[in-house]
């Protein structure tokens, strides 16, 4: 696993030198449809997409439905570029044809309520919650109640994948304490803006644009310094996709565009880490695959 996380991300930062190809699908010339994790969307698409058109006339459609839409999407060839906060599974014949070019990096983010009084949680902790060893709030230092676990359905999901794998290690972990089991992160992080008791993960990118406490993890918040840093635990690239690496001189272009340094200075300044400025970070996700399957007092 932690072979195939270094070759795909280092394979996507030369995505410049290698796409040379005929065009794919593509819509009108002076369009870019793009689809995929909302979460991406929230970290850079929107700001991208509005700069890009300010700079070229070349109108940049932005549209939700998550990763697994925005990698399969992109590889049916039915929209010119997908989004996507995981790894693409080869074994899915939907998703073997697909080209990831990371963008960006995200955090995971354990969110609760605005009020809950506990600010802190250890990776251990995070564990007991979600296979429901810990059930109280009491338990982590919070108020008498149960607590509330929020989880995306299925197992394909930017958040719910990447959470399995660096949190787990197993990507078919089922989570005996979900109470609340919703579509996407959208529902998750409405629901946990109102209840007191609720808990779940969701992207940085996405969670600190909503009224919900971020709490930290051993100890470290998911800010841009400490994921910049690679001093926040659960961390995950942002990808481009695209159908192959034959795409169209209008997508080679935007996506030139996003890594370029005048792209870069629009992810730093929505709050997003660019994939360059964090290189380093790509080793280090060998070690997060590690860590989880190493530690964990509540693993089953």
């Amino acid at each position: 696993m932690s072979k195939k996380i270094v070759i795909i991300v280092n394979l996507g930062f030369f995505w410049l030198l290698s796409a040379m190809s005929l065009p794919a699908y593509s819509s009108s010339p002076n369009q870019i449809n793009w689809a995929g994790c909302g979460i991406t969307k929230k970290a850079f698409m929107k700001e991208l997409a509005k700069a890009y058109e300010k700079k070229t006339g070349i109108k940049v459609n932005i549209s939700g439905g998550g990763a697994t839409k925005g990698i399969r999407n992109a590889t049916k060839g039915t929209i010119d570029i997908g989004g996507a906060c995981r790894v693409a599974m080869e074994k899915h014949p939907e998703e073997s044809n697909a080209y990831q070019i990371p963008v960006a990096w995200d955090a995971l983010a354990v969110i609760v309520h605005k009020n809950n009084p506990v600010d802190s949680i250890t990776f251990e902790q995070l564990q007991g919650v979600y296979l429901g060893k810990i059930k109280n709030w009491k338990e982590l230092g919070g108020s008498n109640m149960p607590i509330e676990l929020y989880v995306r359905r299925g197992k394909f999901s930017g958040v719910g994948r990447t959470l399995r794998e660096l949190v787990f290690a197993n990507y078919d972990q089922t989570f005996p304490a979900a109470k609340h089991l919703v579509k996407s992160s959208g529902p998750l992080e409405k629901g946990i803006e109102k209840n007191l008791a609720g808990i779940g993960t969701t992207g940085i990118s996405s969670a600190k644009r909503r009224n919900v406490k971020v709490l930290k993890l051993e100890g470290k918040a998911p800010t841009f310094e400490n994921i910049k840093k690679g001093q926040y635990l659960l961390y995950r690239p942002l990808y481009l996709v695209t159908k192959g690496r034959n795409s169209s001189p209008k997508v080679r272009k935007f996506i030139k565009f996003a890594l370029s340094r005048e792209g870069m200075a629009i992810i730093r300044k929505a709050g997003t880490v660019p994939y360059a400025d964090a290189i380093g970070l790509v080793m280090k996700q060998v070690e997060q695959a590690d860590r989880a399957s190493k530690r964990g007092l509540y693993r089953k």
